[in-house]
């Protein structure tokens, strides 16, 4: 009669293999996911602006665009590539903007809307580290949203192409010198070269506002914008110096001077592929203290949410 308790006793008796479901799955992949399941309006900000910027130059393109084309042929080449990639230049600028924007209300809400709805607690009781509930949140403005705009600009320049290419046949004329005039291939690296750029540069941006955030009790905003206000305006008034003032205005504006060689008495409407220099920004120390008080606010930030408590 021993028999059936070895057959219920046998399976029983297996090795475990719970230690490497962990690993499995991924948790930093599926908080990435989950922040964009939680926060869709991070994608239908720029999508947004997509839509707007397209609508906006068909209808300038209807409007302008037959003259336009006629009149290319009395300018230099280099003048007509320029005439005709402005508004491609423009349209990607505009949708880069809203997605940098998004990104920055992204992280002033992250960590302080997850205390201020109680959600923190329900989130802290899964078997996910702080540091990568952190990590994912600052995937959204330094990964997500730019390679978003990447594409919603591309398919913008696109769209704009084709319907500039059939307002233009459809007036009579020819399409040809939209073709031959738009260097698209070389904007295209351009914007993949300036994305990365600005991700680099602006990650300590991020990372501060992640880590007021994670702080503030309340209005996130002003904390995040006042304090460096304030700094700068005590060091003025204090010292007769604009150190803060000027860190701030490199911080925000510097990856144009330093990825960028351009001409000191002003360039044309595009950036071009000579204009690049990635050797000059790799070697400027501004790039990597950027990076590492980068890392340090978002360690600091993961530190804060270790101990949050809801509001």
């Amino acid at each position: 009669m021993s028999t059936g308790s070895d057959a219920v006793t046998g399976p029983l008796d297996a090795p475990a293999v719970a230690p490497v479901a962990l690993a499995a799955t991924r948790p930093l992949y599926w908080s990435i996911r989950r922040e964009l399941w939680e926060n869709r309006s991070v994608t239908v900000g720029p999508l947004m602006a997509a839509l707007l910027v397209l609508l906006g130059f068909t209808i300038h393109f209807a409007l302008t665009l037959p003259s336009r084309v006629a009149s290319l042929s009395a300018l230099a080449s280099a003048r007509q590539q320029d005439v005709i990639s402005i508004p491609y230049s423009i349209a990607a600028s505009v949708i880069i903007l809203a997605a940098y924007l998004v990104g920055a209300f992204f992280c002033l809400d992250a960590l302080y809307g997850e205390r201020r709805d109680r959600s923190i607690l329900f989130w802290k009781s899964l078997p996910v580290s702080d540091l990568t509930t952190v990590l994912s949140k600052a995937a959204v403005p330094l990964l997500v949203l730019p390679s978003m705009a990447f594409v919603l600009a591309l398919a913008t320049q696109l769209a704009m192409l084709l319907s500039s290419t059939a307002i233009v046949a459809g007036s009579g004329l020819s399409p040809a010198p939209l073709w031959t005039g738009l260097p698209l291939v070389e904007m295209t690296l351009v914007m993949i070269y300036g994305l990365t750029v600005h991700v680099l540069w602006h990650a300590p941006i991020y990372a501060w506002l992640l880590l007021v955030s994670a702080w503030a009790r309340r209005l996130p905003l002003l904390w995040a914008v006042l304090t460096p206000v304030a700094l700068g305006v005590l060091e003025t008034i204090a010292f007769q110096t604009s150190s803060v003032c000027g860190l701030i205005k490199y911080r925000l504006g510097g990856a144009m001077t330093e990825a960028f060689d351009l001409p000191a008495t002003g360039h044309g409407a595009t950036i071009r592929l000579a204009e690049l220099d990635p050797v000059g920004f790799l070697a400027t120390p501004g790039l990597w203290l950027g990076l590492l008080f980068a890392a340090a606010f978002l360690f600091a930030a993961a530190r804060l949410r270790r101990r949050a408590e809801p509001i």
